[in-house]
């Protein structure tokens, strides 16, 4: 009996992904565990395995379908088995079900063949029917190819050849390739060359003027999210700036492996992370979600902090980050960080979070009004150090100060309760060295 390959349902939020790529054609014999396909989340890339052996006798959807979660996209079984009860219902995206190709023999090679022009029907080149399948699975314009077939008919193992001349892509890459707007460097800055997504050339613009550029992936998600942010959330921003000599002075220390050999990789950003999930508990209104009738205050801090990826924003989650050393916190931040930028996050690391960072002091913005990412209470954007005149000693000085803004549910909080939280934020990082730790104190390995 034929098995259907379902798309996994992947964390609670995960409502749909997109499939970025095939791995087998149509009448492909497969294994079980065998690597079938690779599709996009909101924010991963993640692999689809085989759940049986037999031949893979129909693809529901191709790629750039955007397929909802345990819905099945192909079906497994015995040559000739009927497969029509595990097709999904007609929707958009779905393809019909080719039906697996009788075995044949091999067709022989004609190199010389290549180079002769392929005739045109309706002002396209000629083509096998499993030559446009593989073109557009793989997304190679048929446009432009040598047919080796009579006539100079364009055949599967011509496509093939053309997908051979091509350099590696990763399946990111090949995704972004297929919605257009972009064009291949020679070489990529993958291991042996192989192209990545930030390696792609932007086309010159489409329509005269303008690029169309598709509504897709982390992008898309994005888009709805912040709207309905917008839309079901009464939103409030605070703003206010710290003292940044001792997070400075700290940080240098710490550059230096004056404290400890293992904290030399700290960054700024650590240390407000850190600063945050130590002020929260004392503040659990900030610390809290909606629920429909109540409200929800969590007793830990699983801290969301917002990551640049060429993909879009991700916001990974550290988990129980109040109950961290400091050096585990970086070092999971980084973890999260890495696989957030090369596709390999999961999706239940971008979820659960409890409260939001997002820095963009590196950009040298000094404030801003960040987004709340709902059903969370508060998100704390970080701006940039720069010089603030203060009075001190009845003196006036221009000393280092850390931009602050904070945003917050003003359905869940009101203003005072947020102004004390950022008060205390302030206070704790002219006293961050204070906070660090004993355990960090004594790491004297180097981080991995």
């Amino acid at each position: 009996m034929a098995s259907a390959v379902l798309l996994p349902k992947l964390g609670n939020s995960v409502e749909s992904s997109l499939i970025l790529a095939w791995h087998k054609a149509v009448g492909d014999p497969v294994a079980q565990g065998e690597l079938l396909a690779e599709i996009e989340t909101d924010k991963a890339t993640l692999e689809i395995e085989s759940p049986a052996d037999g031949l893979l006798l129909a693809r529901f959807y191709e790629v750039g379908a955007e397929v909802e979660v345990m819905a099945p996209i192909g079906a497994i079984g015995a040559p000739g088995e009927d497969v029509e009860d595990l097709r999904p219902p007609s929707g958009r995206g779905a393809a019909p079900a080719s039906p697996a190709p009788a075995m044949t023999p091999p067709t022989p090679q004609f190199p010389s063949a290549r180079a002769t022009p392929g005739s045109l029907v309706r002002g396209r080149p000629a083509s096998s029917p499993r030559a446009r399948k593989l073109a557009a699975a793989r997304g190679i314009p048929l446009t432009g190819l040598n047919g080796s077939g009579p006539g100079g008919r364009i055949l599967e193992r011509d496509v093939q050849a053309a997908l051979a001349e091509q350099p590696r892509l990763t399946p990111v890459a090949q995704a972004v390739l297929r919605e257009g707007g972009y064009s291949l460097p020679t070489r990529g800055s993958g291991p042996r060359g192989r192209i990545r997504r930030r390696d792609l050339i932007p086309a010159s613009a489409e329509d005269g003027d303008a690029q169309r550029v598709p509504l897709r992936g982390a992008r898309r998600v994005t888009a709805r999210r912040m709207l309905e942010s917008l839309q079901s959330t009464a939103q409030l921003t605070l703003h206010a700036h710290a003292d940044a000599r001792a997070l400075l002075a700290l940080r240098q220390r710490l550059k230096a492996g004056e404290i400890s050999p293992a904290l030399r990789r700290v960054t700024i950003n650590d240390l407000l992370h850190y600063a945050v999930a130590r002020t929260l508990p004392a503040h659990p209104e900030l610390n809290a979600q909606l629920a429909d009738d109540h409200i929800l205050r969590f007793r830990v801090v699983h801290l969301g902090f917002a990551v640049d990826t060429p993909r879009g924003l991700y916001v990974p989650v550290i988990r129980d980050a109040d109950r961290l050393g400091l050096q585990q916190l970086a070092d999971e931040a980084r973890r999260l960080v890495r696989a957030c930028r090369d596709g390999a996050v999961q999706p239940q690391e971008l979820e659960g979070a409890t409260f939001t960072v997002s820095n963009l002091g590196s950009f040298g913005v000094e404030s801003f009004t960040p987004v709340l990412n709902p059903p969370q209470a508060g998100i704390l954007g970080a701006g940039a150090i720069h010089l603030k005149a203060v009075q001190e000693n009845g003196v006036v000085a221009f000393l280092p100060h850390i931009g602050l803004s904070l945003t917050i549910d003003h359905q869940v909080l009101d203003g005072a309760p947020a102004a004390r939280f950022l008060q205390d934020l302030a206070r704790n990082l002219t006293r961050i060295e204070g906070a660090i730790s004993p355990a960090d104190h004594s790491e004297v390995d180097e981080a991995p």
